[in-house]
């Protein structure tokens, strides 16, 4: 008992006493909230921990131009940030994402660690609250309803940044490829059918086009996450927060971040409505949608090598089968198309509940807090990881793209103009009911003179 005792500390809240283990950083309010929300087994995004901690450092730096509390006290809460921005104490935000409350039991987490580093800081103990306190120093003048907002719009943006920067160099990847293979004829086909003839570079410049939107629009959309509605408090209203802090607290978060952050024109709005974040998340969806798109034609082209299209040929990045030798799979784009589906998915959440918010606040923030930044961050990284080790490394197997071609009797449409559609479509029959090409047909047809067959036919 008494060794039990030595490694615990009792702490109070209104609810009553519960034991902290002694060592530990958070307080009571974390440790109900692990005993409350054991749900997926995953900690809060580290983006927006940190984003977290850099608000409760500016929140800080303004009172200590306010003099809203001692000195000492204000500049013990940065040291203990910039403590925690720098990769310290990273094992005590134990919160899982998935947590009622609207964040609440994030911002206490985040409170209590800093309010217990900046005590020790100071010389007082974990857990005694006498120096530096959660609420009344570190979450002075502010709300779980207008700092968990800010912060996640500010995590938002660093990552949006990162991911257009992505899309930015895949674009540029899928254009060197259009440029490489603009000479390459192939086969195009429509409804998985056989249509007409054209350069497999034009392929990739389609590809170019389509993730050039998504980049331009992911980094045209930062410009609306940039409204904060720190200084807001609890509804909107910015009750318990002077305007002077206000202002401070808004300059000292854009000098921190590098952002072009701008207060709310309107708090209540920011603080009840997640609809950016539903524009954001809508946004990824449209992205992924190209992305699986452009994996799987790559795997269909790919497909074979002998077997399928075999027009295309991908990075071998590893073995593809514990019992077929030599077998290798598309994996890189497999692996894309499976990220982009999850992002679909995170987007149906974020939706849900943007939606599900009532009257002035919506109380599932965790939930699309958790699901956009986790949506970004796997972005991100499949986007480089697609770039990387599929794209820059594709091939084009010229030869086989050409017989595909010449073995069509899709040729026979450039007949048309020139002898109708029926004459075309009856050569193209004979072509495929007898093995032949479609210059074959017409030459011993005598249809056209063979140098009108020529330049008709000419592949260029």
């Amino acid at each position: 008992m008494e060794e039990s005792r030595n490694h615990s500390r009792s702490e109070q809240d209104a609810l009553g006493a519960k034991d902290i283990p002694a060592a530990a950083y958070y307080g009571i309010h974390t440790a109900r909230a692990m005993d409350n929300f054991p749900v997926s087994g995953r900690a809060v995004n580290a983006h927006l921990i940190h984003s977290l901690v850099m608000v409760k450092k500016a929140a800080a730096l303004a009172h200590l131009k306010l003099n809203t509390y001692p000195a000492e006290i204000a500049q013990s809460i940065v040291q203990a940030c910039d403590e925690l921005l720098a990769g310290g104490y990273r094992g005590q935000f134990t919160v899982d994402a998935l947590q009622g409350g609207a964040g609440t039991s994030t911002n206490m987490n985040v409170n209590e660690v800093i309010a217990n580093r900046a005590n020790e800081l100071m010389g007082g103990a974990l857990g005694a609250y006498s120096r530096v306190h959660p609420l009344d120093h570190v979450n002075c003048c502010q709300s779980t309803n207008d700092v968990y907002p800010t912060a996640l719009r500010m995590a938002a943006i660093g990552l949006v940044r990162q991911l257009s920067q992505a899309f930015a160099s895949l674009q540029e990847a899928l254009q060197e490829k259009e440029e490489e293979f603009a000479n390459v004829l192939k086969l195009g086909r429509t409804e998985l059918m056989d249509a007409l003839p054209m350069t497999a570079g034009q392929g990739f410049g389609a590809y170019a086009k389509a993730i050039a939107r998504d980049r331009w629009r992911i980094y045209k959309v930062e410009e609306r996450l940039r409204e904060v509605n720190i200084g807001a408090t609890a509804i909107g209203t910015g009750l318990n927060a002077p305007p002077k802090y206000t202002f401070y607290i808004t300059d000292l978060l854009q000098d921190l971040t590098g952002y072009g952050l701008a207060r709310s024109e309107y708090p209540m709005d920011s603080t009840q409505n997640m609809d950016i974040f539903v524009e954001v998340s809508g946004l990824l969806k449209a992205a992924s949608v190209n992305l699986l798109k452009i994996s799987s034609d790559l795997r269909l082209l790919a497909s074979g090598p002998t077997g399928g299209f075999g027009e295309l040929g991908l990075p071998a990045v590893q073995v593809g089968s514990s019992i077929m030798p030599g077998k290798i799979n598309p994996v890189i784009a497999e692996m894309t198309g499976l990220v982009a589906m999850r992002v679909i998915a995170n987007d149906t959440a974020v939706t849900m509940a943007a939606a599900a918010g009532q009257l002035e606040l919506n109380a599932f923030m965790p939930l699309i807090a958790d699901a956009l930044l986790e949506s970004l961050e796997i972005l991100t990284n499949v986007v480089r990881l697609f770039e990387d080790r599929c794209v820059r490394g594709i091939v084009i197997h010229a030869d086989r793209c050409r017989e595909w071609v010449e073995t069509s009797a899709v040729l026979a449409t450039a007949l048309v103009s020139h002898i109708g559609y029926e004459k075309s479509a009856a050569i193209a029959k004979q072509a495929k009911l007898e093995g032949k090409t479609v210059r074959q047909v017409l030459l011993e047809a005598q249809i056209l003179p063979e140098a009108q067959i020529d330049k008709i036919l000419s592949l260029y």
